[in-house]
């Protein structure tokens, strides 16, 4: 744009407030389509999270979809100092009686004090070279091979980086003033099919007791988890396991045992957890409403200013608020006692969100559960409320024939078109500005030359006689 300034001298006209309002009268279009590209960009956004709110209420649906959604379990011990437990979907409800007469352990075995050293650089190799061998349960023989200066840090390090099976740590069983360094080795695994062999052993320690005055002690045995499952007056089961956590013994339950029961029992109660089921429940209504809310208050008209909310008059919205509702509502077969969500105990206010009578869904969950079950769940020939509202966003949002896609793909082509109307607009004013700019350059110059002119006329005097 060219720079074009007026003098103000000609007939007193301030011609660039001229040209300024008439370009601002010019521009008025096109403060009109911008305004509308402003409108269509919320209404986009709009759209946007709605979408958004219906995927959360399509993940709640989800969470109630599938059988495995209601055969939760939830298990509770009579004293958690003895053991713990965790059930999964499998676990049948009931109350187990279990006696733990012994916990697996790993073994833990130290070379004798008689063969202790008086510091962890002391040389344990006799000769010019060392070996010590050993074997964790049934598997292979470990052998290190150590070299004439090899000290105990060394022979633990070896071990360790072995990786086999057994770790090595070194104690000290003297005192601070005369310490004795003992090597102890531990199983990486209890049970007693964990247990360490040593096979071989030249250096000083003499675990394999070659000397006849070496050999092993035995701070802690390799030994079974030994478990009593039942009455024990009745006929219980027995059971020994390799470690401590049982997962095999009663169906769907992992029991983590930690104590010895002694003469006693402990008991592992398993239950429906129908709190679960309910938590999933009350999760739906909350993300149906927050779709709800969110329609509502953008679909509010103002009688004062005669202008509605940025979802006023949208059809593809009625339509969101049409499908899933029908969802919701819909009258499910195989669930006759609760074949509604408000035989369960939904309630559609006048705003149309739902509220829930909790007392309602506790006594279907607690005498109707198989039905409350049956309604949320696909069965065979019959899909339950959740797949229907899942299926009803998936419909809304499908990327080729969604309503709700389509609406959100012609609002982004609007503002495209838009953008591009408003940017040639502009460039159209931009030149009509310049034109103007040139023509008020031009009067002026040629009003402040006529000024010039009459200025520079005689003046003409005329006396009386």
């Amino acid at each position: 744009m060219s720079t074009i300034s007026f003098t103000g001298l000609g007939n007193g006209i301030d011609f660039g407030s001229v040209v300024d309002q008439l370009v601002k009268v010019a521009h008025l279009p096109i403060d009109s389509l911008t305004a509308k590209k402003g409108d269509l960009s919320s209404k986009s956004t709009d759209y946007a999270t709605l979408s958004t709110k219906l995927v959360f209420l399509q993940g709640a649906a989800d969470q109630l979809r599938l059988s495995t959604s209601f055969d939760r379990t939830s298990t509770s011990v009579s004293d958690d100092s003895l053991l713990s437990a965790t059930s999964s979907s499998t676990a049948t409800s009931g109350t187990y009686s279990i006696k733990i007469t012994q916990l697996a352990q790993a073994q833990q075995i130290t070379n004798k004090a008689a063969k202790a050293v008086a510091t962890t650089t002391t040389d344990i190799v006799p000769g010019a070279s060392g070996t010590f061998t050993f074997r964790v349960g049934a598997g292979s023989d470990q052998t290190i091979t150590l070299g004439d200066t090899a000290t105990l840090e060394d022979l633990k390090t070896a071990i360790n980086d072995l990786g086999a099976g057994a770790t090595a740590s070194i104690i000290n069983t003297g005192s601070d003033t005369t310490p004795a360094y003992r090597l102890v080795l531990n199983s990486s695994s209890t049970g007693a099919s964990n247990s360490i062999t040593i096979v071989a052993d030249t250096t000083s320690l003499d675990l394999a007791n070659s000397s006849g005055t070496g050999g092993v002690d035995t701070l802690q045995a390799a030994q079974d988890a030994v478990v009593t499952i039942g009455d024990p007056t009745k006929n219980p089961i027995t059971l020994q396991r390799s470690t401590n956590t049982v997962s095999d013994a009663i169906p769907g339950v992992t029991v983590t045992l930690l104590n010895t029961t002694g003469t006693s029992t402990a008991q592992v109660n398993v239950s429906r957890d129908v709190s679960a089921v309910k938590t999933n429940i009350k999760a739906l209504t909350t993300a149906y409403n927050d779709v709800v809310k969110f329609i509502n208050e953008r679909t509010t008209y103002d009688v004062a200013t005669k202008k509605g909310g940025l979802f006023f008059n949208e059809p593809t919205v009625r339509s969101v608020l049409s499908q899933i509702r029908t969802a919701l509502s819909s009258n499910i077969a195989g669930a006759p006692t609760v074949s509604t969500t408000g035989a369960l105990g939904f309630k559609t206010e006048r705003d149309g969100t739902i509220t829930v009578d909790d007392s309602k869904v506790d006594a279907a969950l607690s005498t109707h559960y198989s039905d409350v079950r049956n309604l949320f769940i696909n069965q065979t020939g019959s899909a339950g409320i959740a797949q229907l509202l899942s299926s009803a966003v998936d419909k809304l949002d499908d990327v080729g024939s969604g309503s709700l896609t389509l609406r959100k793909n012609n609002i982004t082509k609007q503002i495209t078109d838009l953008s591009a109307e408003i940017s040639r607009k502009e460039e159209a004013i931009a030149q009509y500005q310049d034109r103007l700019k040139a023509q008020y350059a031009a009067l002026d110059g040629l009003l402040s030359q006529m000024k010039s002119q009459v200025s520079s006329l005689p003046t003409t005097t005329t006396t009386g006689n």
